[in-house]
């Protein structure tokens, strides 16, 4: 298969809030922030979004390869939890992480595979999900700035 190349855009609305507009492939969302973070709560924040973007991530990898690896899916549930302590970003504390210093995902199953074949397939997941591996093994970033 031939190497993809995936693109984003987000466009900031210069209205009240911090709504920003995102688009990929012609289709879009919008991410916001909460009023307490400046926001008018019109979506989901980028960490939050970052979030299910991992949960379906490996999601799409369990539904692709469940049979393959010997399990029956009838049903799934991907939650993932962020610990994030605001006061990195905001700069009241230089000390303090700006991102996420924990994830914990959390797999709920609806099947009638033996649980060795279930934390087989979990297993297989987290080695092959692309969202977990861009986190876990940062892509190499390139910054172009247009004025």
């Amino acid at each position: 298969m031939a190497v993809m190349n995936a693109v984003g855009k987000a466009v900031l609305d210069m209205g009240p809030g911090m709504k920003v507009t995102c688009e990929s492939r012609k289709m879009q969302f919008v991410l916001d922030e909460p009023p307490e973070l400046g926001g008018t709560n019109l979506g989901m924040n980028p960490v939050e979004a970052l979030l299910n973007s991992l949960a379906a991530c490996k999601c799409i990898v369990a539904k692709c390869f469940a049979k393959a690896n010997g399990v029956e899916l009838e049903g799934l549930t991907v939650s993932c939890k962020g610990v994030l302590d605001p006061d990195g970003f905001m700069g009241i504390n230089p000390d303090v992480k700006i991102g996420f210093s924990e994830i914990t995902t959390t797999y709920n199953f609806k099947t009638s595979s033996p649980k060795d074949k279930v934390d087989a397939l979990v297993k297989y997941i987290e080695s092959h999900c692309p969202v977990h591996d861009t986190l876990v093994n940062p892509a190499k970033f390139k910054c172009v700035v247009k004025v």
